[in-house]
């Protein structure tokens, strides 16, 4: 038995399965966006006006980042309605929203069956799905950390990570699946639907997890205070936000990073380095597992280091990885690829870990649900969402097929400024009052 920060026995069991009932929320909302990244060639040329490939692909990356405009508005409701409901019922919400949005992209019907409204319809779709993963990894993070031993929170604070890397590694295995057993033109045809529609199912089954768990520790004690009725957002800018400003400098690092790995490098690999789809999904699924088997390393090397010194160890990696890794992106060949996607994936890992831990332990129960959401919600929508747009645009700009990698090693300066501006939190319990 670990004692969590509340000094309540929490059995490896109840662990176990809070973890798993946190990922598979975690893993839905991922995979659909890492579909939509690993397909946003197919997407482009089925849902945008023909003859301009560039303008549709840019159209389909701002389509994109148009979705993460409502994720800090879906962070802050369920923000709100998890510091006052409880994590639990907000948490069996998104994932049922999640996967409803998902599957309703698949069934959408394209741009020669219904010409302008199918980009509409889709945008409208991605918004959904974006305004409900506003309320999801934070409160995932929250709902992990809240039942785990106060010196190992980021061990198994890494396990939400991990669900993120295997759901765009299940993605990008899925769609490799499908380019080697169906023809392109069936591809074209139907199936570029089918990832879409297994989110159905997932979401199903994510909620039952969801619904059979009991509320946190940390959650049960602040509500069996009794406390007066608070307002979590009001109080979040009132009073947390210089650590809001600092955490989100450095979580604008973790996003960009994350998806230039993720889901842009696939698309750098083709249209840069000339790679077919095939190999860049190869490529990018050996790095997903790769980063995903990464994770509970450096959620342990946290623990013993501490936050401040991962930060560091985070930005470091990026800066110094970030040139070989596109370098080695555009070979066009499937050894190099990867090695330059695990390159850059490292740094990605790292700040991911960090940040999945960082969003409880910086702010208190009573706004923590509120707080985090927002804070990651906003860095990701400036920076991760426009990832692949702004990636695609300096290129194009600038003519140098390096520019995206300059791009990030100045936000991880940025980053790094924000995040040692942070006090150290790895052994503070997470029911501290942050005076």
């Amino acid at each position: 038995m670990n004692a969590n920060h509340t000094g309540q026995q929490v059995s490896p069991a109840t662990l176990r399965k809070v973890i798993a009932a946190s990922a598979i929320g975690n893993f839905v909302e991922w995979f659909d966006f890492a579909v939509y990244g690993f397909l946003a060639v197919t997407i482009a040329s089925l849902f945008f006006p023909p003859g301009n490939p560039t303008l549709a692909l840019l159209q389909t990356f701002a389509v994109f980042a148009v979705s993460f405009a409502l994720r800090p508005l879906g962070g802050i409701f369920f923000g709100i309605l998890g510091d006052r409901i409880g994590r639990k019922r907000v948490l069996s919400i998104t994932v049922l929203m999640m996967a409803g949005a998902t599957t309703l992209i698949g069934l959408l019907p394209t741009y020669a069956s219904i010409g302008l409204l199918a980009p509409l319809l889709l945008a409208v779709a991605r918004c959904l799905q974006g305004f409900s993963a506003g309320g999801e990894y934070a409160g995932a993070c929250a709902f992990v950390m809240e039942h785990a031993p106060t010196e190992q929170k980021a061990r198994y604070g890494s396990f939400v990570p991990v669900s993120t890397f295997l759901a765009f590694a299940a993605a990008a295995g899925l769609v490799l699946g499908l380019d080697q057993l169906i023809s392109s033109e069936q591809m074209q045809a139907w199936g570029w639907r089918l990832p879409f529609l297994i989110a159905a199912p997932l979401g199903l089954v994510g909620l039952y997890m969801r619904l059979r768990l009991d509320e946190s520790p940390a959650f049960q004690a602040l509500a069996a205070e009794q406390a007066p009725e608070h307002s979590p957002l009001r109080e979040t800018l009132r009073s947390h936000s210089t650590t809001i400003l600092c955490l989100s400098a450095f979580i604008s690092a973790t996003a960009l990073s994350f998806y230039m790995f993720s889901t842009y490098l696939s698309t750098y690999m083709q249209v840069v380095g000339g790679a077919s789809r095939s190999t860049a999904l190869q490529a990018n699924l050996l790095a997903l597992v790769f980063a995903g088997l990464l994770c509970p390393f450096v959620g342990r090397y946290s623990d013993w280091v501490g936050r401040r010194r991962t930060i560091l160890t985070a930005c470091l990696a990026l800066i110094f990885a970030v040139y070989p890794a596109f370098t080695l992106a555009t070979s066009g060949q499937l050894l190099p690829s990867a090695l330059g996607a695990m390159l850059l994936a490292v740094g990605a890992v790292i700040c991911g870990v960090v940040t999945a831990v960082l969003l409880s332990e910086q702010f208190p129960t009573r706004v923590r649900y509120t707080a985090s959401a927002f804070t990651y919600n906003i860095a990701y929508t400036i920076f991760g969402g426009t990832a692949p747009l702004v990636a695609t645009w300096l290129i194009e700009q600038t003519g140098d097929r390096m520019a995206p990698a300059y791009y990030l090693i100045v936000m991880a300066l940025i980053a790094l400024a924000g995040g040692l501006a942070l006090p150290e939190s790895s052994k503070r319990p997470l029911n501290y009052r942050h005076d």
